[in-house]
């Protein structure tokens, strides 16, 4: 009985370095996002990319541009200036 109760609590500690690993290649999918669209001449302070569980992708006013982290997470495209 001892060995089923400490199993999850294994399991999860197992787990928690391929949980952390999860911002950083969504941090270097968003970076690369970024560049493109700056580099089509949008400026950087006039959007906004935010990395959203798949839940969460449906905002308002919002566009999903890319995912990462096997596709457990979306990146969202907001544009910030109402300029153009």
């Amino acid at each position: 009985m001892k060995i089923s109760r400490w199993l999850p609590a294994l399991l999860l500690v197992g787990a928690l370095p391929a949980l952390a690993a999860v911002p950083d290649s969504c941090e270097r999918v968003r970076s690369d996002i970024q560049q493109k669209i700056i580099g089509n001449g949008v400026a950087e302070s006039a959007f906004t990319l935010d990395i959203v569980p798949n839940d969460q992708a449906d905002q308002p006013g919002a566009q999903v541009v890319g995912h990462c982290a096997n596709d457990t997470f979306k990146i969202i495209y907001t544009r910030t200036d109402s300029t153009q």
